[in-house]
């Protein structure tokens, strides 16, 4: 397992940091205004998703590996609502350091 502080990318670390720390404020300044997301392909409301899958059910994220500079990554994700499943997280980051889009999905 890689530790969130030793991930390459600084805004994919401070992802990863906000939901393990359940610190939603700090998880949404780190996203655009419009930013996307997508779970297994389909695309969902941002809002609606994390608080379902990350804030309400304690969600968190233990990286397996990182490829394309660290914005794809293997993680073992797990929550109360779904137990623990390996997915794959890919994001895109702004020139300012912030989200525009990330996918998940099962690996």
């Amino acid at each position: 397992m890689i530790q969130p502080e030793q991930l390459t990318e600084p805004t994919v670390r401070a992802f990863v940091t906000a939901v393990n720390g359940g610190d939603k404020e700090g998880f949404r300044a780190l996203l655009t205004p419009d930013v996307t997301m997508s779970d297994d392909g389909s695309d969902r409301d941002v809002d609606d998703w994390t608080e379902r899958e990350i804030w309400s059910s304690d969600g968190r994220m233990q990286v397996e590996s990182e490829s394309s500079g660290g914005r794809e990554l293997v993680v073992d994700y797990s929550n109360s609502t779904w137990g623990s499943m390996r997915t794959t997280w890919r994001f895109d980051v702004t020139d300012d350091g912030r989200v525009s889009r990330f996918e998940t999905g099962q690996a």
